[in-house]
């Protein structure tokens, strides 16, 4: 018997208009003959210039002279003490507003989503419940961050979002830690990395230093290498060993859907991406909101973690290991056998099982899934953290196959040992209907992340990584199909 898949008649497009402002810079030469422009500006001119902007751009952020002084911050240095002192306030602002530029953040897409119960439960009705839905939001240079919305599922499983927000903020930066050399050097000594190449790197190094510094001296230190796969590789295998971790603050009274976490570091410049959210029970109770994501710096790919108790508040950190490479990663909702647990596909391919004792450190995969049926043949992997039932673990998989389309599986593991699979569907769960064909990569549904709600699994769903879009499926019947 065919399982019975409801499509929900909602799609989340991207919204052009949700932008935020970003440092514009365009060189220390050209920076400086623009400054030097505004200077010689007189006061009555800089005022009117200033007030059209103002009044031009006010109603898209809620303080646009704020962001005028940070990037004035940002572009002082390039004048003398006596320079800066000179000028007024007004012509800071203005110097300011030609170092900004607007940024579209889901200007290529809004998908990848993926959904966890809100920590906020109040005004529900029986059989509602109120949720956060993630999303990947993609712009100009293809640069991913993540996005939120608020929502709430009814008692029919139906799915209702709040308002978005007008205001679109970044927040606050906080505690992005210098590495210490000494640490370094001891995490080096437990790799076969050549020798000659690992005394000169830490001989260019302070006793302290950022991503940043050590990326230009590796870049220097295997200038002799060569080219080619070895040396990109060599110098990513070096790179995953730095500390990038960092803190991310909101204001309370902002909207969650007004957040977004932009890229940070280096390791991230290029993207955030596929972010899977789950709402982890430790065993004392106490719960917390992981998710693993991709970090992309326009070459390499790095596995990271957030970590949040009230997405307000966000803690960043790279995965360690041996085993904490490729993408995919996806981690358990709770210990097993006084262990953390974690999906994985280290060879682009399979899908794996890691557990570890600590959460940041992974040295160990087993192999769990292989492809089987002819629509998961080029891959397998997962589509979210495992879900708890009373019959087993239940994963939602993807699966990609002829024309490289991408479905959605599912597949169920002993609860107590899942490295055991109990079942797996022999055809897809979900696959691109006519109207999901097309897009910015077509022929693909995609999932970051479900949640089971009355008796059903609700799934949002990427469509042909443009949109977002939702579906459900009677949680027996998903079930017994893979008994």
């Amino acid at each position: 018997m065919k399982l019975q898949v409801n499509r929900i008649n909602v799609r989340l497009n991207p919204d052009v208009r949700k932008v935020i402002p970003r440092f514009f810079n365009t060189g220390d030469e050209r920076s400086l003959t623009l400054i030097n422009r505004v200077m010689q500006l007189p006061d009555n001119q800089v005022n009117e210039l200033l007030l059209q902007v103002q009044h031009e751009f006010h109603k898209r952020y809620s303080n646009i002279r704020l962001v005028f002084v940070k990037h004035f911050e940002l572009i002082k240095h390039l004048l003398t003490e006596k320079e800066c002192l000179a000028l007024s306030f007004e012509k800071k602002l203005l110097i300011g507003s030609y170092f900004t530029m607007e940024y579209s953040l889901e200007h290529a897409a809004l998908f990848n989503p993926s959904i966890v119960e809100d920590p906020d439960q109040s005004d529900t009705a029986a059989g509602e419940k109120n949720v956060i839905v993630s999303f990947r939001a993609t712009g100009e240079g293809h640069i991913s961050s993540l996005v939120f919305k608020r929502a709430k599922l009814d008692k029919n499983a139906k799915i209702h979002f709040e308002p978005s927000g007008k205001y679109m903020n970044q927040g606050t930066v906080t505690q992005q830690k210098r590495n210490n050399k000494k640490a370094f050097k001891e995490l080096l000594s437990q790799y076969p990395f050549p020798e000659g190449i690992c005394t000169d790197i830490l001989n260019q190094l302070k006793d302290t230093f950022s991503y940043k510094e050590i990326e230009s001296v590796v870049k220097n230190a295997l200038q002799h290498v060569g080219t080619g796969t070895a040396k990109n590789k060599l110098k990513y295998d070096i790179l995953s060993l730095v500390n990038t971790s960092y803190e991310l603050h909101f204001l309370q009274e902002s909207l969650l859907s007004e957040r977004v976490i932009f890229p940070v570091t280096f390791t991230e410049k290029n993207g955030i991406e596929d972010a899977r959210f789950i709402k982890f029970t430790a065993e004392d109770g106490a719960t917390t909101y992981f998710a693993t994501y991709t970090a992309y710096d326009g070459s390499f790919i790095l596995p990271h973690l957030i970590e949040t108790k009230d997405f307000l508040h966000f803690k960043m950190s790279p995965l360690h290991g041996k085993a904490a490479v490729n993408k995919n990663l996806a981690l358990f909702p709770r210990k097993i056998n006084g262990q953390y647990a974690m999906i994985s596909r280290i060879d682009g391919v399979n899908n794996y099982i890691m557990f570890s004792e600590d959460l940041y450190l992974w040295e160990t995969a087993t192999l769990l899934q292989q492809p089987v049926y002819p629509w998961e043949f080029v891959q397998i992997g997962n589509a979210g953290s495992p879900i708890e039932t009373e019959e087993g673990w239940l994963v939602i998989t993807h699966g990609v196959g002829p024309m490289r389309k991408y479905c959605l599986g599912a597949s169920l593991f002993n609860l107590n040992d899942p490295t055991k699979e109990l079942g797996r569907l022999k055809e897809p769960l979900l696959m691109p209907d006519e109207d999901e064909w097309h897009g910015y990569v077509p022929n693909v549904v995609y999932s970051c992340g479900a949640i089971l709600h009355q008796d059903c699994l609700f799934i949002p769903y990427a469509v042909s990584d443009y949109a977002t879009s939702f579906a459900t499926v009677p949680l027996a019947a998903l079930l017994n199909a893979m008994n």
